[in-house]
């Protein structure tokens, strides 16, 4: 972090997950801390109820198990001289208590984890829940530079942290808690002086603990963002395994996977060279108290200051006192890495979409054909401190015009049709429908009218059929079929094992790219949008296919306005008009014809005359 940056902490850090951030500054820490704090407060907050029935059952519980080892000092001092004696009424209840603690304690734990578990599955429910709807309300521009690796890694090894934590981490401190605060009052109750003793070896501990929290902090923080990067890593592999096995990528890939691996290792062994550090100044504590508990009780016995029962108890309950101090640096451990899990979901949570549903939503004409898009002094760059992609332009696109949009690579062609479609707001200016600002239109009503077809149109596990009806969600069966073969796709599907109703596997996996195209044109038509966009949409399909479609966009798109982006001429040439864009400006304008046979030839000629020889 650049030391002239005058940014204020929580501004330079909002929305940041802290994926590889391993030396942050004190106000950076606090502010992610405390930003995870707030979420898991949130989580906890609706749900204080059953967290409350479940501290009352520890509570409960343990006071039970604190009973135990009081018996057995009663029974040795008083129940076993008695039963010697002839009376064995003393003993018997001491044997009958200690029974009845014991059955009570094991059922009390019983429902403890029946309410726990219910507590702690419908946290992570709701969490998951909200990590999964806010990314898909989150903009193209966020999951653009965000990777889906990333949001897998926080559903999944993050929420998992989490899981670890209220699974295990929060029944061992609310046991460990109790007891040690229980212990701690009857050992000042059985003996003072030794109590006092024992509590003063507490010192150390807490010197420890304090350092423990804040060096595993650290480490949990680092191991999370080290696991994030593996799976990232694993999930753009598996995603592009063809390219992969076709250029031999494997080494290479196993070169990248066993140096983050590498990362991910030291991380964790830092992680647990801290938990150990702790556990063994814990237990070397214990074992110490342990020691002089005994031999200065031992001497205190047989002086007769202090009764055998008493030392025995005492023994007993230190014992119970220090074990549960590894639990709670189990819970710190468990607490800490879900902390660092929770800086890092809050980040995802605390991201906000760059294009917002408005307020008040203005409604749009109702028209039968298409609608008129405008570009009014429009600029737009990716980011403030990017440059401009598209220099300030008017447009002007008449309701029911198919318009075509041509030009080199990164021209700025689909950066005007993610303009039209809203995955962008214009950096100045404005694009309006129907004479309406983009941004004043509902997000639901934007998507009725202007549908987008791209080059690589996602299709989702799931039958034919049911990919062509996301169009529109409730068509009928005639409506999907009709739809097929408004695009010339019914011919292949009837010809599949199942028809409408194949499965179509994973992203589509079992039709041919140009199979696909067909059903995602399918899908966009049955939608019934007043404003079609096509992205390289035809560049997919061969030559028979390509005509096929065409034919059918002649007839599809006259009642539509539409965008069209094309590499291929014999797409571009059943347009209306043609926009030839160079370096994010507009050079030519008019209708294929006009632009062709210009007197002193043009960019559209020329391409046109290229295309011409290719086909010669």
């Amino acid at each position: 972090m650049s030391t002239t940056d005058t940014t204020a902490p929580e501004e330079r850090w909002r929305g940041v997950a802290a994926e590889d951030v391993d030396d942050v500054d004190a106000a950076v820490g606090a502010r992610l801390h405390e930003r995870s704090r707030v979420l898991l407060s949130s989580l906890v907050r609706p749900r204080l109820g059953a967290g409350l029935l479940a501290l009352a059952l520890v509570i409960a519980e343990n006071v039970l198990t604190l009973v135990g080892p009081l018996v057995i000092a009663i029974a040795i001092d008083s129940g076993i001289p008695s039963a010697v004696d002839g009376d064995t009424t003393v003993l018997a209840w001491c044997v009958g208590g200690y029974l009845a603690s014991g059955l009570g304690s094991a059922a009390l734990r019983f429902a403890f984890l029946k309410v726990s578990g219910r507590f702690g599955q419908d946290i992570l429910l709701d969490l998951r829940q909200r990590i999964f709807t806010h990314a898909q309300r989150l903009s193209i521009s966020f999951h653009e530079k965000y990777t889906s690796g990333k949001v897998i890694s926080r559903l999944t090894s993050d929420v998992d942290s989490l899981h670890d934590l209220l699974e295990d981490g929060l029944d061992g401190l609310l046991t460990a808690l109790f007891s040690v605060v229980g212990i701690a009052v009857m050992l000042l109750v059985l003996d003072l002086p030794m109590g006092l003793m024992i509590l003063a070896g507490l010192i150390p501990v807490l010197a420890v603990t304090r350092w423990f929290y804040r060096r595993s902090r650290l480490a949990y923080r680092n191991t999370r963002g080290a696991i994030a990067t593996i799976i990232v890593q694993f999930v753009e592999t598996m995603n592009g395994m063809r390219a992969v096995q076709a250029f031999r990528r494997e080494p290479r890939n196993d070169t990248i996977l066993a140096t983050l691996n590498d990362r991910f290792r030291g991380a964790n062994k830092t992680a647990l060279d801290v938990m150990a550090t702790y556990t063994m100044t814990v237990r070397l504590v214990g074992n110490l108290s342990l020691a002089l508990v005994l031999g200065i009780g031992a001497v205190r016995v047989i002086g007769g200051d202090l009764e055998l029962g008493v030392l025995t108890a005492f023994t007993l309950y230190l014992r119970r006192f220090y074990d549960p101090l590894d639990e709670l640096a189990m819970f710190a451990n468990s607490y800490t890495s879900a902390i660092a899990a929770l800086e890092k979901i809050s980040g995802l949570l605390e991201e906000n979409p760059t294009v917002v549903d408005p307020g008040s939503p203005q409604a749009l004409p109702p028209v039968e054909s298409g609608r008129a898009v405008t570009f009014s002094q429009v600029e737009f760059r990716y980011a403030d401190d990017s440059p401009v992609v598209l220099p300030t332009f008017d447009l002007t696109i008449p309701a029911g015009q198919t318009v075509a949009l041509v030009g080199a690579t990164g021209a700025g062609k689909s950066t005007i049709a993610k303009l039209v479609a809203r995955f962008y707001d214009p950096s100045a200016g404005e694009v309006a429908l129907s004479g309406v600002d983009l941004r004043q239109v509902a997000d639901e009503e934007l998507r009725r009218n202007v549908v987008t077809v791209t080059q690589e149109n996602f299709l989702f596990a799931g039958s034919v059929a049911d990919n062509i009806a996301l169009g529109r969600p409730g068509a009928t069966r005639p409506e999907i079929e009709a739809a097929a073969a408004a695009v010339g796709a019914d011919e292949f599907v009837l010809g599949l094992p199942d028809g409408f109703d194949t499965d179509v596997s994973k992203r589509g996996g079992r039709l041919s790219a140009g199979q696909r195209q067909l059903v995602a044109f399918a899908r966009a038509f049955l939608a019934g949008p007043s404003v079609l966009v096509l992205d390289e949409a035809t560049s997919s399909l061969d030559v028979p296919t390509e005509r096929a479609v065409q034919r059918a966009l002649e007839s599809v798109l006259a009642q539509r306005t539409a965008l069209i982006i094309a590499h291929r001429l014999s797409t571009v040439l059943i347009a209306d008009r043609v926009l030839v864009v160079e370096g994010g400006r507009i050079v030519e304008d008019g209708s294929p014809a006009d632009l062709i046979a210009h007197p002193s030839g043009g960019r559209f000629a020329a391409l046109h005359q290229t295309w011409l020889e290719s086909l010669a």
